[in-house]
């Protein structure tokens, strides 16, 4: 049970609350940029959790189902701070960005019912390449947007408007998660309807 890939998880649990904590403050440039940190070594854990499990032969119940639960408590935990301390929010469009977000957190907690569903029915949906894809954006967005609001400064100039750097980049690889994420999401809907009667 206490092996290192389920410590590497649990610890990534244990995590959140502080990831949380330093996001709450905006404007706080110091505190933005130590959950950028804090978010890449939770990112870190999470791929080497799965390789050290997989490569030493220690996949474990547990492990199987804390992997994907800390995933996306954490996803989850930095979309809902990010949106309530209005990091989501770009030009152009206010904070309709918050739409790709709330896309995103539908979409986990749909998945996460119908993986429930099907793995009843003892049916395995494989994660595909465009899923993989997905988390991807998703991960490289959150960051983004982390450190767009640690390094405020870092500017460039579209038209008149001043862009941050890694905010624009964290809203556009956002949007594309979201739209990545309704594909898969159908993905696994139409496997489910499947096997409902």
């Amino acid at each position: 049970m206490l092996s290192l890939p389920n410590i590497l998880t649990l610890s990534r649990i244990v995590a959140i609350p502080l990831l949380a904590f330093l996001l709450w403050r905006p404007g706080w440039e110091t505190g933005y940029l130590a959950a950028f940190v804090l978010y890449c070594a939770m990112g870190i854990t999470d791929y080497f959790d799965g390789m050290l499990a997989r490569s030493s032969g220690a996949v474990s119940k547990l492990g199987i189902f804390l992997d994907p639960i800390a995933d996306k408590i954490m996803v989850a935990s930095v979309i809902l701070v990010l949106a309530a301390q209005g990091v989501l929010t770009g030009p152009y469009v206010g904070d309709m960005h918050v739409i790709a977000g709330l896309i995103i957190l539908v979409r986990e907690i749909a998945v996460s019912g119908l993986r429930e569903f099907l793995g009843g029915l003892q049916v395995s949906v494989p994660v595909s390449k465009l899923a993989k894809w997905k988390t991807t954006f998703q991960l490289m967005s959150l960051g983004s947007l982390i450190l767009g609001q640690g390094l405020p400064r870092w500017t460039v100039m579209i038209g008149d408007i001043a862009a941050n750097v890694p905010h624009t980049v964290g809203l556009v690889t956002l949007w594309a998660a979201a739209i990545l994420t309704l594909i898969t999401g159908w993905d696994y809907l139409r496997v489910g309807l499947k096997h409902m009667d």
